[in-house]
């Protein structure tokens, strides 16, 4: 695990009236990575944005794009989100009839591939395609909507994940989403998370001062 946990802003909680300034400006304050939610209002209950949106966002930032499809079935759409300019494409196990495919798929357009896992979904979905992946997401909430309460009980599986990982030596990330807070990013760090997904907690805090908020969560 590198020293320094990484910062991977959702923009979920960002102004949408201003997206392109918003992802400049997390850039300037020291983001590692652009956390972009994708949601179809079929897997998920709520519906934000496609690629065109991805496409011209990029624009606006050299930070990777760290996308996670909470779509379905989502095979089809890997394809649209490679090419809009998604970094690393991370999907549902429950969204596809076959993991390996998708996750093959995302490599052949040269894309780093991650795996997320819901509360309620055990790490034994992805400990069997824990080699050909470069990232696993755990979600701390359920996901479809922002502002919700962390759930304490997901660091379990961190733990568990960080162990196999360090044993196996393997280069996956292990980054973790939803409800996360200058409080629970410090016991998220303890258990084994590399990246940290926040959304509310960077845009809101301390008036909203994105680089303090960051470093904040990176260092305390």
């Amino acid at each position: 695990m590198s020293s320094a946990v990484k910062i991977s802003p959702s923009i979920l909680s960002a102004d949408f009236s201003k997206l392109g300034i918003e992802i400049f400006e997390l850039e300037k304050a020291g983001a590692d990575l652009i956390h972009i939610d994708v949601m179809d209002g079929h897997f998920v209950p709520n519906i934000t944005i496609g690629p065109d949106v991805i496409k011209d966002l990029k624009k606006h930032t050299s930070l990777p794009f760290d996308v996670h499809l909470m779509i379905s079935p989502v095979h089809k759409y890997i394809k649209n989100f490679a090419e809009a300019g998604a970094d690393i494409i991370t999907i549902h196990p429950e969204s596809t009839d076959n993991l390996i495919e998708t996750i093959n798929e995302i490599k052949k357009f040269g894309k780093k591939a991650g795996v997320s896992l819901n509360p309620k979904t055990t790490i034994e979905k992805v400990l069997p395609v824990l080699s050909l992946i470069d990232l696993v997401l755990i979600m701390s909430v359920n996901p479809g909507f922002g502002g919700q309460k962390f759930i304490k009980e997901t660091l379990e599986k961190v733990k568990l994940l960080r162990k196999e990982i360090d044993q196996k030596k393997l280069a996956v990330e292990i980054e973790i989403d939803g409800g996360i807070n200058f409080d629970n990013a410090k016991i998220a760090k303890k258990a084994g998370v590399d990246i940290l997904v926040s959304g509310t907690t960077i845009f809101k805090n301390n008036e909203g001062n994105i680089k303090k908020n960051i470093e904040i969560l990176r260092n305390h």
